[in-house]
C-alpha cells in the first residue's frame, strides 16, 4: 500500500516530535541530577529563586521545560541572570537557525584541515569510504600510511572517528606493530599526530592532552568575537579526555587566567586537580591571546555557522594547535553557568 503525501508528512512530524520529547526528557534529567549535586555541596536554592526561574522559562522562553538548566546556572552563580540560554533551548530552537546543516560539517573530521588550514597541521591521514588519503586528499596504500606513521616524532597516534564527541570514538594507539585494520573497522575518520603539550598543562596531568575550549560567534555585522573559554583536563590513567571524568576550569577571556574554582563532571567544585593536587588559582594559559586571535580569524572562513566551539592546545614548542571544531550543538551550558549570559546581545532568544 502506497502512503499518500499527507500521511508521510504526518508520520515525519510525529516521529520528529517523539525525538524532541525524548531529547528534552534526557536533557532535563541530566540538569536535575546536576542541580541535586550542586545543592548537596552548596545548599538548596531558595524557593523565591526557583519561582523566578520557572516564571522566566514559561513567559520568556515559552515552556517550563526550559527551567531545569536555568536552575543549574542559578545554583552555580547563586543568583538568576536574564539572558541565560538553557542547553535544551539552545539545541532545539537556536542551533537549527544559527548553525544548521553547515554546522554539521564539523562531524566530518577529515574536512577540518581543508576548511580552516590552521597554523599547525595535526592530520597524518584520513580513512574515507574504505580508502586512505593524506592531508592533501591524495590516495594512499596501507603501506604508505604505515610509512607516514613511522615518521612521526612520538610513538603514539590518535584516531578520531567521524561523529565522535565527548571523547567517544577517539582512540589513542601505540605506533609499534599497529594494525590498520583495527582503525578501518571503526569507519571513516582522521589519523592525527599525538600532541606533546606545553609543560603548563603537564603540571596538572601528563597522560592525556588537555583541551582549551573557546567559543566564538558571528554577529549581525559579520564580526567574530570570543564569548567564553574553559580548560578541560583529564585524569590519571586516561589516554584522552572524556566527558565522564574531565575537570573543567573557566578561563578569563581577556587575559587567559584560570578561575580558582574548577568543576568535576557532577558539577561540584574543587580548587585543585584531584590527582596532581596542583591548584588552579593564579595560573595563566600561555599564549592565550594568540589562541583567541586565531579562532576569531578562523571563524570568518565559515561565517554562516554563527557559533563554533574550538578545541585547541599549546604544544611543547609554544605553538597553537587546532585539535577540532564543533559547529553543531556545541556545548554552551558550562560556559553559561560559569561565565554567562554569554550571548544575550545577539538576540537569539525568540520572544
Amino acid at each position: 500500500m502506497m502512503l499518500t503525501e499527507p500521511v508521510k508528512n504526518f508520520i515525519k512530524k510525529y516521529y520528529t516530535l517523539l525525538i524532541y520529547k525524548r531529547y528534552h526528557f534526557i536533557s532535563n534529567r541530566q540538569a536535575l541530577k546536576a542541580l541535586k549535586n550542586i545543592e548537596t555541596q552548596k545548599g538548596k536554592l531558595p524557593i523565591k529563586l526557583k519561582k523566578e526561574v520557572q516564571q522566566y522559562a514559561q513567559e520568556t522562553l515559552g515552556w517550563k521545560g526550559y527551567a531545569p538548566w536555568l536552575l543549574v546556572y542559578t545554583a552555580v552563580c547563586g543568583e538568576f541572570k536574564e539572558g541565560w540560554i538553557p542547553d535544551n533551548y539552545y539545541r532545539t530552537i537556536i542551533t537549527p537557525n544559527i548553525q544548521g546543516e553547515y554546522g554539521k560539517i564539523s562531524f566530518l573530521k577529515p574536512l577540518t584541515n581543508q576548511l580552516f588550514q590552521p597554523i599547525s597541521i595535526l592530520d597524518i591521514a584520513y580513512f574515507i569510504n574504505n580508502n586512505w588519503f593524506n592531508h592533501k586528499y591524495q590516495k594512499l596504500t596501507p603501506q604508505q600510511v604505515k610509512k607516514l606513521i613511522e615518521k612521526q616524532p612520538t610513538n603514539k597516534i590518535i584516531f578520531k572517528a567521524d561523529n565522535s564527541f565527548q571523547g567517544k570514538g577517539v582512540k589513542a594507539l601505540k605506533t609499534e606493530n599497529l594494525n590498520l585494520k583495527t582503525l578501518e573497522i571503526i569507519g571513516n575518520g582522521t589519523l592525527q599526530l599525538f600532541i606533546e603539550q606545553h609543560d603548563f598543562f603537564n603540571q596538572f596531568q601528563l597522560n592525556s592532552t588537555a583541551t582549551i575550549r573557546l567559543t566564538t560567534v558571528i554577529n549581525k555585522t559579520g564580526t567574530s568575537s570570543l564569548r567564553s573559554s574553559y580548560l578541560r583536563i583529564g585524569r590519571n590513567g586516561e589516554t584522552h579526555i572524556t566527558s565522564k571524568t574531565h575537570i573543567r576550569i573557566p578561563i578569563d577571556i581577556i587575559d587567559g587566567t584560570l578561575n580558582e574554582v574548577g568543576y568535576l563532571p557532577n558539577w561540584q567544585t574543587i580548587s585543585s586537580h584531584p590527582d596532581s593536587n596542583i591548584e588552579f588559582k593564579d595560573k595563566i594559559i600561555p599564549n592565550f591571546k594568540i589562541c583567541a586571535a586565531e579562532v576569531k580569524k578562523l571563524h570568518l572562513k565559515l561565517p554562516m555557522v554563527q557559533c563554533i566551539g574550538w578545541d585547541l592546545i599549546i604544544d611543547k614548542h609554544s605553538k597553537v594547535v587546532l585539535m577540532e571544531w564543533n559547529g553543531y550543538g556545541n556545548d554552551i551550558k558550562f560556559s553559561e553557568a560559569t561565565q554567562g549570559p554569554c550571548f544575550k546581545d545577539l538576540e537569539w532568544i525568540i520572544k
